[in-house]
């Protein structure tokens, strides 16, 4: 099956795998080839990708990705998303910086409008993050 992932920067992936595992308004789904046709919202979350049917979960690939649309048809999958940054891109360290930063926002805000934005960025590094961790445990 065809994987495209493409982002606001361009096109991140364009391959062939076995498996995509993608966070969705309804929960986490798992897409293999023969999926029935779906379109549905991606949450931010963390997508899995499974490269080959004997890959073990030690070998997925993992992005960070920001909300969305999935297009899944029986033979492609295209994940439209603003932002996917791979799991080996994401420094931990900068990501927890940035959600110290972005709690400290939420909590100095005077109007839902500085809450909510500050939100998405607590929403996005703490996905990060979650990716980050997973990324350094397939290293071990």
């Amino acid at each position: 099956m065809h994987l495209q992932l493409i982002t606001l920067h361009g096109v991140r992936v364009d391959q062939e795998i076995y498996e995509l595992i993608a966070p969705t308004s309804t929960g986490e789904i798992a897409i293999f080839p023969g999926h029935e046709p779906l379109v549905t919202l991606a949450v931010p979350g963390a997508l899995a990708v499974r490269h080959k049917k004997e890959d073990r979960d030690e070998s997925l690939e993992y992005f960070a990705i920001s909300g969305g649309v999935l297009e899944i048809a029986q033979k492609s999958i295209r994940v439209l998303v603003d932002e996917a940054d791979h799991g080996e891109d994401i420094i931990e360290a900068e990501s927890r910086a940035a959600l110290e930063r972005a709690i400290k926002q939420r909590d100095e805000s005077e109007d839902q409008v500085e809450i909510d934005k500050a939100m998405e960025l607590i929403d996005r590094h703490q996905v990060r993050l979650r990716v980050a961790d997973l990324q350094r445990r397939k290293r071990r």
